[in-house]
């Protein structure tokens, strides 16, 4: 009884491990995830690019003295408005000791030709007058004396300048810098008491002051040497500040770099948009801002969504699976062409009829958001 009893248990445990191998291998034959189908679809794609950059006046204009010395008095302030002519600064001159004295000696020298040529003068005017000698003697002596005259006078003028700054005879011994153009003071980087330096042909001078016109803003920035080619003069740009939130301020492309400069191993080409402002807004110079350039627009073409293609690895050539039968697929290359990043136009390889593959689908979502509940 014992032995049929054994027997027994020994068949019942082999027909179970026969049950069980059989739905190990029924279970391991079947696909765990249920793969969904997509169709090709009619769509409008604009492929673009983006620039990176800032806004920034059209033209900067740098305030420069014409005299080296220290300011004396600052008249405005970052940000006022300013119009042709207006004050900004009074420099006083700080005359050189060595310009000075040989200004003072240039004087007396012309002083002592002057005191001679006057005493020739006398002398020869009155034998003039008694007719001794010709008229035409008379005005050579005659032009020599005015000329000393003058020396006299070019002299003191100099002389003048290095000490008050101009030859106008002013007591003040300050000089005025003035704007020369209408816009705003975007920088005074000197103060009272700065010492500063002259303009000239051997030196650029110290800068007093920056204006510009705030009315007439530019976009600066580069794009990757991979777009430029596509870009073109006169293209319309889309430009957001960091600064204005939900803003775009409509802008024209109107400068391309013809040389490009590398950076980070990768070669940039600076651009320039002229930028249309909105008098609702106060744009600041120096702004960050982010330029979107539209390079290429069809219209009603067919596509796909660009998740949906498949890359082969050893070739790199795009495709796609294409339902046959219940999850059953079929590999077919496609041609494509043009991409916004999200939908990818299919010039060939694939109809609107053609059921196509989700093949990055990984778990039902379905189940996976009963797990997360339980």
């Amino acid at each position: 009884m014992k032995k049929f009893f054994k027997i027994l248990l020994i068949v019942f445990l082999v027909v179970a491990l026969g049950f069980s191998g059989k739905y190990l291998i029924d279970s391991n034959s079947k696909s765990p995830i249920v793969f969904t189908t997509e169709k090709a679809f009619k769509t409008s794609i604009e492929e673009k690019t983006v620039a990176t950059g800032k806004v920034i006046p059209e033209d900067e204009v740098e305030i420069k003295p014409q005299i080296s010395g220290i300011i004396e008095k600052i008249y405005v302030e970052e940000g006022a408005a300013i119009k042709t002519g207006d004050l900004i600064a009074k420099v006083k001159v700080v005359p050189n000791e060595q310009s000075m004295n040989s200004a003072r000696g240039r004087v007396k020298n012309a002083e002592i030709v002057l005191d001679n040529s006057k005493v020739e003068y006398d002398r020869n005017k009155a034998l003039f007058d008694k007719g001794v000698i010709s008229s035409q003697v008379f005005n050579e002596i005659t032009l020599k004396y005015n000329q000393a005259k003058q020396d006299v006078s070019n002299a003191k003028s100099d002389l003048q300048i290095i000490r008050l700054g101009s030859a106008g005879g002013s007591s003040s011994a300050n000089t005025n810098i003035r704007a020369t153009v209408a816009g705003t003071i975007l920088e005074i980087p000197v103060k009272e008491g700065d010492q500063v330096i002259e303009s000239n042909n051997f030196n650029a001078g110290t800068t007093i002051a920056t204006i510009a016109d705030l009315n007439k803003m530019i976009f600066e920035g580069k794009v990757d040497e991979a777009e430029v080619s596509k870009l073109k003069i006169d293209m319309p740009l889309k430009v957001s500040l960091g600064a204005i939130k939900d803003k775009e301020f409509d802008a024209k492309l109107r400068f391309i770099a013809p040389k490009g400069n590398e950076e980070q191993g990768a070669v940039q080409f600076k651009i320039e948009g002229d930028v249309f402002l909105d008098d609702s807004y106060f744009v600041r110079a120096g702004y960050s801002a982010n330029a979107s350039i539209v390079l290429d627009t069809k219209t009603d073409i067919l596509a796909i969504k660009e998740a949906l293609l498949q890359f082969d690895k050893e070739t790199e050539d795009p495709f796609v699976e294409i339902k046959t039968g219940d999850q059953e697929f079929e590999r077919k290359d496609v041609e494509i062409g043009l991409s916004d990043g999200i939908n990818v136009e299919i010039l060939s390889g694939v109809s609107e009829e053609d059921e196509i593959k989700v093949w990055n689908k990984t778990e039902p979502i379905k189940k996976e958001a009963e797990e997360d509940k339980n």
